[in-house]
C-alpha cells in the first residue's frame, strides 16, 4: 500500500491486510472469534467482527444492537448503563430472531461487564440478562459453558441487588430441578475459571493498571476472590453427589496452593468470611480430601478461633464444626491448650467481643465434639471454662444487651448440664457445678436487676426440671441418689443465699425483687422458655394487673393454651393446682423456704413496719398463697371470737388459718395510720381470700368488710359533716388548686396524683342522694365559678405549658355533672361554664390554640349541658341565660368584621350543633326566638350593606348595566391587607345556616324573616359576582357556602318565599343598585321569570318620576322585557327629552335618566325605528345649540360637576350605539355634529389622564374611546354601497383629518398611561386601555410613520433604520411587555404594520456585512432583540423546570399569561421581518438567531404550550369525510373584546408561531431537530408528521402551482398528490429535469431530490447540480421557489464562466449565498470565505487546499 508514514486517503478505514489476518486466525483457532476493539488495553475489547466474512456475520447482528454493543466497550460508566439498560429494552421489545443475532457476542461482554467495578453496571447487566434469555430461551445452550462461571460469580456479588437480578436470571433459565444438571454441565469450565481468579489473577491483570486507579484494582480484586469463593461453594451444593467424583482432581489442585490457604488469614475480612464458607462446604461434600489436607484444614480453622469480625465470625464456627466432624485427628495438627483454648477462653471472657448471639450457641456442640485427651484434667477444664463464661457474663455490653445476654445464660446452662451429665456420680464435678459455678452465679444475678432480663431463672427452673424428671424416671438407683444429693446440695445452698438477701433490716430493694422473681419462677409446674421467650418475670404492684389473672394465664398456658387468650376469670381454686403439679423433690424445699422467708418478712413488718418486707411478704403471699404459709404466720395464737361477727365468718376463721390472719393481723394493720403500702396490704388481703374454698366464702368475708358503708342509716349521719363548712372548704380549696396547678413551677407530683383528686370533685358534683348533691350548695356553686374561671383564661393557659391536662379534667368534671343533673336546675354559674364551653368551640384553634381532642372533649361537653337546659320545664328561652346570652355573642361576632373563612366554618359548625340540640326541646318555638334574637335590625342590615366596598360598581358603570350622575367613591383605595370577611357576608352566612336547620324541620318564623334572610344573602353574593378579580379569601367564602348546601335553590326549595320577589322589587324601586342587579341576575339564572317580575307592576308610568331606583330598576329589566313593554317606556322617555331646562337635563328625572333608559333599551338592538333614532340625534343636536357649555369638549374636568359627565357619558354612548345599529343614510351636518364632537370628547380625555382615579372621569374616557373606535370601525369595514350613500367629502375628511387627529392623540396617551404604573387589564384603572388600544389597531401605516413621538434612542444600539422609525420602534416594542392584553396586541398590531418596511433599510447597507467575516451575521431589529432577552428570561422562570412534551396551561389573564403572550407576539413579528427579507438577508438573520440559541429556546418552548390535540373543538361534530379545524388551517383573530376565547390564545398563538417558523426557518428548525435529544426528537416528529407537515406541504405545492415567478429557460410543475415538485431547466442543447419530492414530516425530513431527464450533461457535473440543489432546499430558509431560483442562478454562473469553488464545488455558497471572491496567490483559485474559513480551523493548517501553499 505505500510507505509507512503515508496518510490513508479519507474514507479508507479498512488497512489492505486485515482481511487476511482475519482469514488466518479463524483458521487456527477453528472457530469465530468473538469482538477484537480499539481500546487502550487488551482486556478493554470493543465491538468490531475481525473474521473472514465479517459483512455476513456482522449483518446478523442489527444495526441498532451493533450500537449498543459498541457502547458497551467504553469506559464510561453512565454511557455503559444506559446501554446496559438498552441493551435489556431493546430484547424486551425486538423479534427473538434479531435478539438471536447477538448470542455469539454476548459471552465476551457478559463475562468482562459482570466484573465491572460500578455496581449499578452490574446489577444492570444481570436484568438485561434475564430479558435476553426469556426472548432466546433454549438458544442459550451453546453459549452456557463460556458464561457459566461468571454467572456464578454473579450471584455471589458483594452487592445483593446484582446477586438477586444474576440469582432471578439463573431461574428464569433453569427451573429449580434442572440446576443441578446445568451446573454439571458445565462444572470444568466453571471450576477453571474459578481457580483462575483465585490461583492466577492479581490486581493489576484484572484491571490495566494506567487507566484504573490502585485503590479501584484493589476493590475489584477482593471482590472478585470473595464471589469465585462463594462460587465454588455454590458449585459444590448444587452438584449432584456422582458428579463430584470427576472434579476431585481439580479440587485436589486447588487445595494443594499455598496461595488458597492464606486465604484464611487475609485481611479482608468478606475474603475470610467466604474461605471459611468454602471450607465448611468442602468438608461437607468431599470429606475424604480434607482428611488428606488435615495438616492444612486444622491450622487455618482452628488458630482463628479468635476471629472477631462480625463478618467472619457464623461462617468461622460453622467451619469449626465442621471441622472437628470431619476430621477426627484435627488436633494433631494444632496445640490445643497453648494456642486454642487460651484464644476461646479470651473471647468468652470478653463476652464475645459483642458476638455474643453468634459465637455461644456454639459453645456446647463445641465442648461435646472434645475428645477426653484433651479436655484432661476434667475438673480443671470445665471450671476455668465455666468461669470464663460467667466472667463475660460481668462486661458491660452482655449487661446493657438483651439478647446477648440470653446467649451467655443459656449457653451457661446447656454446658453445665451436659458436663453434669456426662459427670454424674463424680462427687468433685458435681459439687465445684453447685457450690462454685451455679450458686455464685445465681447470687450475681439477684445482685444485679439488668441480668434478671436473660431469662436466668427459667433456664434455672428448666435444668432443675430435667434433673427433678431424671431422678424420678432413672432406674440405676446410683444415678438418682447421685441426682437426689445433687438437688439437696442445691436447695441447701440457694435457702443460704435468699435467707441472707431477705434477713436484713434495710434489705437491698434489688436483692429482694430479684429473691421474688427467683421464687416465682421456681414455683411454675413448667418452664416458660419455649412458649415465651422474652416474657420476664417480675413483681406486680396493686396498679398493675391483680396477681389473680396472672396466676389463671399461667396455669391455662400450663395445659398447652395459648395464654395471650386466657383473660376470662378462672375459679380461683385452680391455681392451687399448680403446686399440685411441682415435683415431690421440688415442693417441699421450695415451700420451706418460703416459709422460711414468709416469717422472716412478717417479723419484720410488725417489729420495725419495714416497707421492703411488706412488699416482699406481699409479693410472696400472692404466688404461695397457701394455708399452711397463713398457719405458719400465725403460730400458736389462738383465735378468740369476736361477738359481732357473724356465725360464718367465726366457722369459717376457726376453719382456714387465711381468714384467721385476715381478721387478726391484716385488720390491724390496715386500722394503723395511713401508710403509703396499703397497696400490698390489699394484695395480702386478696392473697387470704384465694384460699378460701369457693366464692360463698370470699362473699361473707367481703360483705362483713365492707359493711359499714352500705347503710343508709349510717349515710344520713354523715350528712352534716359531708354539707359542712369544712369539707365544702377544702374542696373548694382544692378545686382552686387543680386549676392553678399549671400556672405554677413544675415540681408537682405526678399525673396520677391529679387524676385522683380530679375524680373526687367529680364524685362531689355529679354524685347525688334523693335529687340533692353530696355537699352544700353554695360549695357546688363556687366550684362551678372555678371551673368556669380557669376555663376562660383558656387562651393565656394555652400558651403555657401543660395547660391541656386542666381543661380535659375540667371538660370530664363538667360532663359528668351535666349528665347526673337530671332533677336538679341550672344554676347561674353553670349556665356561664356552658357559655363559655360553647365558645371555645365555636372559635378557631389560632385563637384558643387547643388540640383536637379537647375541642372534641368541649363539644361533648356543652352539648350535654344544653341537652339537659332544653328539657327543663318553663319557659326555655326567657330563663336561660345561656341562650339570651349566646345569641348575643353570636350577633356580636358576625358584626365585628373579626371572621376569616377558616373562624366562620367553625362558628357556622357550632351554631349547628346548638340548633340541631334545640330542635329536640318541646317548646316548638324555641328555635324561631333564638334565630329571631340573632336577627339584626333594619338599621344594622343597612349599616353593614354600607359599609361593603363599593368597588362593585365598576362593572356595572363600564358594561352599561347601570348609570350614575354622582360620584360614589374613589378609585384610588388601598385595599386592607386582612383576609377578615365583611360583616353583611358573615351575617348572612350565619342567618341562612341557621334557617337552612329550621326549614329541615319545617319550623315556621315569623316576620317575613325568612325571606329577609334570603335577600341579604342573595345581596352579599351579587356583591361579590360583581367584583373584578375577587380576593380568594372571599371566593373560598363563596365555595363554603355551596359546601354546606347555604344556597338560594335550596332555601327557597324549604320554604315558603313567596314575597320574596316583591320584597327585593320594593328595595330595588326604593335602592336601585345591587338590589336591582339581583333581580336582573335571578332572571339570567331562570330562577324567576320575567313574567313573574311583570306582576309587581301594573303600569309602567308607576316608574315615572324617574328616581335612582325607578331608573336603575328598569335599566336591569331592560334585557328581559319584550318590544312592546320597551316601546312603552320610550314613549314615556322621548317627549320630556324635548322640554328640559339646562338644569334638568342633568337630573335622574331629566335628561340623564331619560336617555340612560334609552339607552338600554338600544343595547339590546329592540329600536328599528331609523327616523326614531334620527330624532333623539336631531334633539341632541338642538342641544348642543341651546346648551354649548353642558358638552365636555376640549375642557378640564376637575371642576366639572359629576351631573354635567353623567349627561356626556349618556350622550357618547347614543351615538356609539346609534352608529352601530342605525343603517338610515346621514346628512353632512349630522356627520360633523358626530365627527367633530367625538374628537372634541377625545381631546378632554387626553388632556385629564391625571384625574382617571374617578370613577365617571374614567367612565368618560371609555365612552370616548368607543366612540372613536365606532366610528374607526364603521370607515375601515365601509363597503362601496355604503360609501356611495355617504357626504361627498366625508371619507377624505376623515382621512386626511378626523384619523389623524384621534391616532396623534391617543398613541401619546397610549405612551403616557402605560408610563404609570403597571396594572393588569381587569382593573378599573386600566378600563380605557380595551376601547383606546383597539381604536389604535386601526391606525394606517402611513400615519403611524408619522407620529411625532418624543425620541428615543439607546446608546450602543446598532441600527440601519432613520432616527424617527427607531424612536417609535423603542417606545412601543417595550410594550409587548406592558401587563395588559389590550396594549400588548395594540403594539403587536402597529408594529406588524412596520416590520415589512424594515429589511430595506438593512439591505441598503449590506455590503458592510460583506464577505470579510467568516461567519457574517445580523441582528433583526435590535429594539425587538433586547425585548426578546428580557422575555427569553421570564419565560425560563415560568417554563423552564417543565419538561419539554409535558403541556402547560396558562391561567388567562394572569402574570405569566401576559409574559407568554408578549413573548409569542415578539416573535410573530420576527418571522414577520424575516419573511419580509431578501435570501441573502435571511442568510445572515438566521446566523444570527443560530448564534444567541433563541430559536433553540422558542422551540422549546412552543412544545410546552401547544396542546396535544391542536384541533378546534366543535370541529367533532363536523362529517368525518371533512379535515377537521386545527390552530394550524385556522388563522387567529387576535380580538381585544372578545374574552370568550381566552383559555385558547396562547395555545392557538404558539401553533401559529410554530407554523409561521416552519414555513420560513425550516432550515433553522431542521438543524434544532437533528441536534435534539432523542426524547424531543420523536415528539416534535410525531406531533409535526401528524397537524402540520400536510398543511405546509399543501401550502407549498399551492404556492409553486399559483406562483408567478417566471425562470428564464426553466418550468416548474407541482403535482399535490404526490407531493412533488417538477423543475425543468433547459440552455441551448442541454436539458435538466430535477424531481424534488417532500417527505411526510415535511419540513423536517430532508427534501430528496431525484434525476429526471438529462441531456448534454456528465455524470459529475450532474451528480454536483443534484447535490447543490439538495443543499440549498435543506439550508435555505424560504419556499422551494426560493430554493430553485437559487440554483438557478448557480448553475447560470457557472455556464457563464464563473469558476466553481473547489472546496465546496459550488458557484453559490449554500448558506450566504456569495460567489467565491478569496483567490489564492499561487494557484489563482477562488474560494468562499465562509468555505476557507471552515477548510482552516478543520484542518487546523493555513495552507491552500489545491496546492497546498501558505495561503495569504
Amino acid at each position: 500500500m505505500g510507505g509507512k508514514n503515508k496518510q490513508r486517503t479519507k474514507g479508507n478505514l479498512r488497512p489492505s491486510n486485515s482481511g487476511r489476518a482475519a482469514e488466518l486466525l479463524a483458521k487456527e483457532q477453528g472457530t469465530v472469534p468473538g469482538f477484537i476493539g480499539f481500546g487502550t488495553s487488551q482486556s478493554d475489547l470493543g465491538y468490531v467482527p475481525a473474521i473472514q466474512g465479517a459483512e455476513e456475520i456482522d449483518s446478523l447482528v442489527d444495526s441498532d444492537f451493533r450500537m449498543v454493543l459498541r457502547k458497551l466497550s467504553k469506559k464510561d460508566v453512565t454511557t455503559k448503563l444506559k446501554a446496559m439498560q438498552e441493551f435489556g429494552t431493546m430484547c424486551t421489545e425486538r423479534d427473538t430472531e434479531i435478539v438471536k443475532g447477538v448470542l455469539p457476542y454476548w459471552p465476551r461482554i457478559f463475562c468482562k461487564i459482570s466484573l465491572d467495578h460500578d455496581r449499578r453496571v452490574r446489577e444492570a447487566t444481570q436484568q438485561a440478562f434475564e430479558k435476553l434469555i426469556l426472548k432466546v430461551k433454549k438458544h442459550l445452550a451453546p453459549y452456557l459453558k463460556s458464561l457459566m462461571g461468571y454467572w456464578l460469580m454473579a450471584q455471589c456479588d458483594t452487592y445483593t441487588p446484582a446477586a438477586c437480578a444474576a440469582k432471578d436470571a439463573f431461574e428464569a433459565a433453569f427451573p429449580p430441578s434442572k440446576q443441578p444438571e446445568a451446573i454439571a454441565f458445565c462444572k470444568d469450565e466453571i471450576t477453571s475459571v474459578l481457580q483462575d481468579h483465585l490461583i492466577k489473577e492479581t490486581p493489576d491483570t484484572l484491571s490495566d493498571p494506567q487507566t484504573v486507579a490502585e485503590e479501584e484494582r484493589e476493590a475489584k480484586f477482593y471482590r472478585v476472590v470473595t464471589c469465585s469463593l462463594l462460587a465454588l461453594k455454590k458449585l459444590l451444593c448444587l452438584l449432584p453427589d456422582n458428579e463430584l467424583d470427576s472434579l476431585e482432581e481439580k479440587f485436589k489442585s486447588l487445595l494443594s496452593q499455598n496461595k488458597f490457604w492464606k486465604y484464611g488469614k487475609h485481611s479482608i475480612p468478606q475474603i475470610r468470611s467466604a474461605y471459611f464458607e468454602l471450607v465448611s462446604a468442602l468438608c461437607q461434600r468431599i470429606p475424604q480430601l480434607m482428611k488428606e489436607e488435615a495438616s492444612k484444614v486444622s491450622p487455618s480453622v482452628l488458630l482463628s478461633i479468635d476471629d472477631s469480625d462480625p463478618i467472619v465470625c457464623p461462617a468461622l464456627w460453622e467451619a469449626v464444626l465442621y471441622t472437628l466432624t470431619t476430621i477426627e485427628d484435627c488436633w494433631l495438627h494444632v496445640n490445643a491448650k497453648k494456642s486454642v483454648f487460651p484464644k476461646l477462653s479470651a473471647v468468652i471472657r470478653e463476652g464475645g467481643r459483642g458476638l455474643a448471639t453468634v459465637i455461644y450457641p456454639y459453645l456446647l456442640p463445641f465442648i461435646s465434639k472434645l475428645p477426653q485427651t484433651i479436655t484432661d484434667p476434667k475438673l480443671d477444664f470445665f471450671k476455668n471454662f465455666l468461669t470464663s463464661v460467667v466472667a463475660g457474663l460481668s462486661t458491660e455490653r452482655i449487661k446493657t444487651s438483651f439478647s446477648e445476654c440470653s446467649a451467655v445464660i443459656s449457653a451457661f446452662f446447656e454446658c453445665l448440664r451436659f458436663i453434669m451429665q456426662q459427670n454424674l456420680g463424680e462427687e468433685e464435678i458435681e459439687e465445684m457445678l453447685i457450690n462454685d459455678q451455679l450458686i455464685p452465679f445465681i447470687d450475681a444475678v439477684l445482685k444485679d436487676p439488668r441480668l434478671q432480663d436473660g431469662q436466668l431463672f427459667n433456664h434455672l427452673a428448666e435444668t432443675l426440671s430435667s434433673w427433678e424428671t431424671k431422678a424420678n424416671v432413672e432406674k440405676d438407683d446410683k444415678t438418682a441418689h447421685s441426682l437426689d444429693t445433687v438437688l439437696l446440695n442445691f436447695w441447701e445452698r440457694l435457702s443460704e443465699i435468699c435467707v441472707e438477701k431477705i434477713n436484713e433490716p434495710e434489705a437491698d430493694v434489688k436483692s429482694v425483687s430479684g429473691v421474688s422473681n427467683l421464687l416465682q419462677v421456681l414455683q411454675k409446674p413448667k418452664s416458660s422458655l419455649k412458649s415465651n421467650k422474652k416474657k420476664v418475670g417480675k413483681v406486680r404492684f396493686t396498679d398493675e394487673l391483680p396477681e389473680s389473672n396472672k396466676e389463671n394465664e399461667k396455669c391455662v398456658s400450663s395445659e398447652g393454651q395459648n395464654s395471650e387468650g386466657s383473660e376470662l376469670m378462672t375459679e380461683p381454686s385452680l391455681t392451687h393446682n399448680c403446686s399440685d403439679l411441682i415435683s415431690p423433690l421440688r415442693k417441699k424445699p421450695l415451700e420451706d423456704l418460703v416459709c422460711k422467708l414468709a416469717m422472716m418478712s412478717f417479723n419484720y413488718v410488725n417489729e420495725q413496719k419495714s416497707e421492703q418486707h411488706l412488699r416482699f411478704l406481699s409479693t410472696l403471699l400472692s404466688s404461695f398463697s397457701s394455708t399452711q404459709v397463713f398457719k405458719m404466720l400465725l403460730g400458736d395464737e389462738k383465735w378468740s371470737i369476736v361477738k359481732a361477727k357473724p356465725l360464718e365468718i367465726a366457722r369459717l376463721a376457726q376453719k382456714n388459718p387465711a381468714v384467721r390472719f385476715l381478721y387478726q393481723k391484716l385488720i390491724g394493720w390496715l386500722n394503723e395510720d395511713p401508710r403509703k403500702e396499703a397497696g400490698f396490704l390489699v394484695d395480702i388481703l386478696y392473697s387470704a381470700l384465694h384460699c378460701c374454698d369457693n366464692n360463698m366464702e370470699r362473699k361473707y368475708v367481703l360483705d362483713d368488710l365492707i359493711e359499714a358503708c352500705s347503710s343508709s342509716d349510717k349515710h344520713a349521719l354523715v350528712t352534716p359533716w359531708l354539707k359542712g363548712e369544712i369539707i365544702g372548704e377544702k374542696l373548694v380549696t382544692l378545686a382552686d388548686h387543680l386549676c392553678n396547678k399549671d400556672l405554677e413551677s413544675s415540681s408537682v407530683p405526678s399525673e396520677s396524683y391529679f387524676s385522683e383528686r380530679w375524680a373526687l370533685l367529680s364524685l362531689v358534683l355529679s354524685q347525688h342522694i334523693k335529687n340533692d348533691y353530696l355537699i352544700g350548695e353554695v360549695y357546688v356553686e363556687r366550684i362551678i365559678v372555678k371551673l368556669h374561671e380557669t376555663l376562660s383564661k383558656a387562651k393565656e393557659l394555652s400558651e403555657a405549658k401543660n395547660n391541656d391536662s386542666s381543661v380535659s379534667f375540667i371538660c370530664d368534671v363538667a360532663y359528668n355533672y351535666f349528665n347526673s343533673a337530671k332533677g336538679c336546675l341550672l344554676m347561674p354559674s353553670s349556665e356561664d361554664l356552658l357559655l363559655t364551653l360553647f365558645q371555645l368551640c365555636a372559635q378557631s384553634k389560632e385563637k384558643t390554640h387547643l388540640p383536637d381532642f379537647l375541642i372534641c372533649k368541649l363539644k361533648n361537653t356543652w352539648l350535654c349541658g344544653v341537652n339537659l337546659l332544653i328539657h327543663q320545664t318553663g319557659n326555655t328561652y326567657k330563663q336561660s341565660t345561656f341562650l339570651c346570652l349566646s345569641a348575643l355573642w353570636l350577633k356580636n361576632q358576625v358584626q365585628s368584621s373579626s371572621l376569616d373563612i377558616k373562624s366562620l366554618q367553625v362558628l357556622l359548625s357550632a351554631v349547628d350543633d346548638l340548633l340541631n340540640t334545640l330542635l329536640e326541646s318541646e317548646d316548638t318555638n324555641l328555635l324561631g326566638v333564638y334565630i329571631g334574637s340573632v336577627m339584626p335590625s333594619n338599621s344594622e342590615w343597612e349599616k353593614m350593606r354600607q359599609s361593603l366596598p363599593m368597588q362593585w360598581l365598576h362593572r356595572p358603570l363600564l358594561e352599561g348595566r347601570l348609570s350614575l350622575n354622582y360620584e360614589c367613591f374613589k378609585t384610588d383605595f388601598k385595599e386592607q391587607d386582612t383576609k377578615k370577611l365583611p360583616s353583611h357576608l358573615c351575617t348572612s352566612a350565619l342567618l341562612s345556616k341557621m334557617i337552612l336547620v329550621a326549614l329541615k324541620k319545617e319550623i315556621v318564623l315569623e316576620n317575613n324573616e325568612l325571606e329577609k334572610i334570603i335577600a341579604e344573602l342573595l345581596y352579599s353574593l351579587q356583591w361579590y359576582e360583581e367584583l373584578d378579580n375577587p380576593p380568594i379569601f372571599l371566593t373560598g367564602f363563596c365555595e363554603m357556602l355551596q359546601k354546606m348546601n347555604i344556597t338560594y335553590d335550596n332555601l327557597c326549595g324549604l320554604g315558603n318565599t313567596s314575597g320574596l320577589l316583591q320584597l327585593l322589587f320594593n328595595r330595588s324601586m326604593e335602592n336601585g343598585t345591587l338590589w336591582s342587579l339581583i333581580i336582573a341576575k335571578l332572571i339570567l339564572s331562570r330562577s324567576v321569570s320575567s313574567d313573574e317580575v311583570k306582576r309587581h307592576y301594573r303600569r309602567k308610568e308607576g316608574f315615572f318620576p324617574l328616581t335612582e331606583g325607578n331608573m336603575h330598576t328598569i335599566q336591569s329589566l331592560c334585557p328581559f322585557l319584550s318590544k312592546e313593554d320597551k316601546k312603552e317606556f320610550i314613549a314615556q322617555c322621548i317627549p320630556p327629552l324635548l322640554a328640559w331646562t339646562k338644569e334638568d337635563l342633568c337630573s335622574t328625572n331629566g335628561g340623564f335618566g331619560h336617555l340612560a333608559i334609552f339607552n338600554s333599551c338600544l343595547q339590546t338592538r329592540s329600536i328599528d325605528d331609523g327616523e326614531l333614532l334620527r330624532g333623539i340625534l336631531k334633539i341632541l343636536i338642538s342641544w348642543k345649540k341651546d346648551h354649548e357649555d353642558i358638552f365636555l369638549f376640549s375642557c378640564n374636568l376637575s371642576e366639572v360637576s359629576p351631573e354635567i359627565l353623567g349627561v356626556n357619558i349618556e350622550i357618547i354612548r347614543f351615538l356609539s350605539l346609534f352608529l352601530k345599529y342605525c343603517s338610515s343614510p346621514l346628512a353632512e351636518s349630522e356627520w360633523d355634529f358626530i365627527m367633530c364632537s367625538m374628537l372634541a370628547w377625545l381631546e378632554t380625555t387626553s388632556e385629564n389622564h391625571a384625574l382617571y382615579s374617578v370613577p365617571l372621569i374614567q367612565l368618560f374616557a371609555c365612552v370616548s374611546c368607543d366612540l372613536a373606535c365606532e366610528l374607526s370601525a364603521f370607515f375601515d369595514s365601509a363597503t362601496l354601497d355604503i360609501i356611495g350613500n355617504l357626504p361627498v367629502n366625508l371619507i377624505s375628511e376623515w382621512k386626511e383629518f378626523f384619523s389623524q387627529g384621534i391616532h396623534s392623540l391617543l398613541l401619546p396617551l397610549l405612551v403616557t398611561v402605560t408610563g404609570n404604573e403597571d396594572t393588569s387589564e381587569t382593573s378599573f384603572q386600566n378600563a380605557v386601555l380595551k376601547p383606546m388600544c383597539e381604536t389604535l389597531t386601526y391606525i394606517p401605516k402611513d400615519q403611524l410613520l408619522s407620529q411625532k413621538l418624543p425620541s428615543r434612542l439607546v446608546a450602543g444600539q446598532k441600527t440601519n433604520l432613520p432616527e424617527y422609525l427607531q424612536t417609535l420602534l423603542n417606545t412601543l416594542a417595550p410594550l409587548l411587555l406592558y401587563r395588559a392584553r389590550p396594549v400588548q396586541i395594540a403594539v403587536y398590531h402597529m408594529l406588524y404594520k412596520l416590520m415589512p418596511e424594515l429589511p430595506q433599510y438593512d439591505q441598503d447597507n449590506l455590503k458592510s456585512y460583506g464577505d470579510e467575516e467568516e461567519e457574517p451575521a445580523l441582528s433583526p431589529p435590535a429594539a425587538l432583540m433586547s425585548l426578546l432577552r428580557t422575555q427569553e428570561d421570564l419565560l425560563e422562570n415560568v417554563l423552564g423546570c417543565i419538561p419539554v412534551g409535558q403541556i402547560v396551561t396558562i391561567k388567562p389573564l394572569s402574570e405569566d399569561f401576559c409574559y407568554v403572550l408578549g413573548y409569542l407576539l415578539t416573535w410573530k413579528l420576527i418571522l414577520t421581518f424575516f419573511k419580509a427579507a431578501s435570501s441573502q438577508l435571511r442568510a445572515l438573520y438566521s446566523m444570527y438567531l443560530r448564534k444567541t440559541k433563541s430559536l433553540n429556546k422558542l422551540l422549546y418552548h412552543l412544545f410546552r404550550l401547544m396542546p396535544e390535540n391542536p384541533t378546534y373543538a366543535e370541529t367533532a361534530i363536523e362529517l368525518s369525510n371533512k379535515d377537521p379545524k386545527t390552530f394550524f388551517t385556522e388563522e387567529l383573530q387576535l380580538s381585544i373584546r372578545e374574552t370568550a376565547t381566552l383559555p385558547y390564545h396562547i395555545p392557538h398563538l404558539a401553533c401559529s408561531v410554530y407554523h409561521m417558523t416552519l414555513k420560513d426557518l425550516p432550515a433553522m428548525v431542521r438543524l434544532w431537530w437533528n441536534s435534539s435529544e432523542k426524547r424531543v426528537f420523536n415528539i416534535v416528529d410525531r406531533f409535526t408528521s401528524k397537524y402540520v407537515s400536510n398543511v405546509l406541504s399543501f401550502q407549498e405545492i399551492s404556492s409553486v402551482q399559483t406562483s408567478t415567478q417566471l425562470f428564464n429557460g426553466m418550468t416548474v410543475k407541482a403535482r399535490a398528490t404526490t407531493r412533488e415538485v417538477m423543475a425543468t431547466y433547459t440552455i441551448e442543447d442541454i436539458v435538466i429535469e430535477l424531481i424534488i419530492q417532500l417527505p411526510s414530516n415535511y419540513p423536517l425530513g430532508s427534501i430528496t431530490v431525484e434525476s429526471g431527464k438529462r441531456v448534454g450533461v456528465a455524470v459529475q457535473q450532474w451528480r454536483n447540480w443534484m447535490l447543490q440543489l439538495s443543499t440549498y432546499l435543506t439550508h435555505q430558509n424560504g419556499s422551494i421557489m426560493e430554493g430553485l431560483a437559487l440554483w438557478k442562478n448557480n448553475v447560470d454562473k457557472r455556464f457563464e464562466g464563473v469558476e466553481d469553488c473547489m472546496i465546496c464545488f459550488s458557484v453559490i455558497h449554500g448558506f450566504n449565498y456569495s460567489l467565491p471572491k478569496k483567490a489564492c496567490r499561487t494557484c489563482k483559485k477562488k474560494f468562499h470565505s465562509a468555505c476557507l474559513y471552515k477548510w482552516f480551523t478543520s484542518s487546523n493548517k493555513s495552507t491552500c487546499p489545491l496546492c497546498r501553499e501558505t495561503f495569504f
